[in-house]
């Protein structure tokens, strides 16, 4: 089965681009560089029988109930961060799991975090090196770069099934190198980098119809070993116009040791 929604794609310029986050000292305030709204077909992973793994496309879709209820606070943290750690571990064989950020995101213009609309990788190999060193430290970092390790982020639905802004995701086989660009991440106390991607009617996108909480996207950011990192991004979209719960979920970035 095929949808159709509507991405930001970046843009080919001839100087780094960059995003301000909470520019000027605000928090929630974004400043973006410009980016091409177009239309892009979707495969629904769960009405194909094409499937969809994290070892061939970098993303992959598995159910995975949470004990955790209520995502405000701070309380949580250590339970959901025992059940992310024993699903990596268990799925992908992980032997040491670093679960270091939650993001909570509302589909609703007075959040805070809102749904990511570019699309977009979160870490070049620079940023993921320099993340590397600021997670460990130097001398832990030089340990863990000698062998195999990865960015993976965690992402699922919150309090309601999604019925828009889900989260899509370009299949790595589809994109050539040259769709890629870096783009500065400017925050008010530090600097990083993204990968962003600029469009290609090549690409093939895929999703998940209406995800519910009782599952969840682990897909792969940067993988020092080679495996490729996944173009994602929030698609303009609804699936159901007679729904009006507002789309809410909680992304995890890890970092995994194999």
């Amino acid at each position: 089965m095929t949808q159709t929604a509507t991405v930001n794609y970046h843009l080919h310029k001839p100087y780094r681009q960059a995003f301000e986050l909470d520019a000027g000292g605000i928090l929630g305030n974004l400043v973006s560089p410009e980016l091409a709204a177009t239309s892009v077909v979707l495969a629904d992973n769960r009405a194909t029988t094409n499937t969809v793994t994290f070892a061939s496309d970098a993303v992959e879709f598995i159910a995975l109930k949470t004990q955790v209820r209520d995502f405000a606070g701070d309380a949580w943290k250590p339970v959901y961060d025992a059940e992310l750690t024993a699903t990596l571990s268990d799925s992908l064989g992980a032997r040491e799991v670093v679960v270091f950020d939650h993001t909570v995101r509302t589909d609703d213009p007075s959040a805070t975090r809102k749904p990511a609309r570019n699309v977009h990788s979160d870490y070049s190999k620079d940023g993921a090196e320099q993340r590397l060193v600021d997670l460990l430290g130097a001398e832990v970092a030089s340990e863990w770069a000698q062998g195999h390790f990865a960015f993976i982020n965690v992402w699922r639905p919150v309090e309601h099934p999604i019925n828009s802004a889900p989260l899509g995701f370009v299949r790595p086989s589809s994109v050539d190198p040259s769709d890629w660009i870096l783009l500065d991440l400017i925050y008010p106390d530090r600097k990083g980098q993204i990968m962003g991607l600029v469009g290609n009617p090549k690409h093939e996108w895929i999703y998940r119809s209406r995800m519910t909480p009782d599952e969840v996207a682990i897909f792969n950011i940067y993988d020092n070993q080679g495996l490729a990192s996944i173009a994602h991004s929030a698609l303009d979209m609804v699936e159901d116009p007679n729904v009006t719960t507002s789309r809410k979920s909680i992304e995890s970035r890890t970092l995994v040791r194999y």
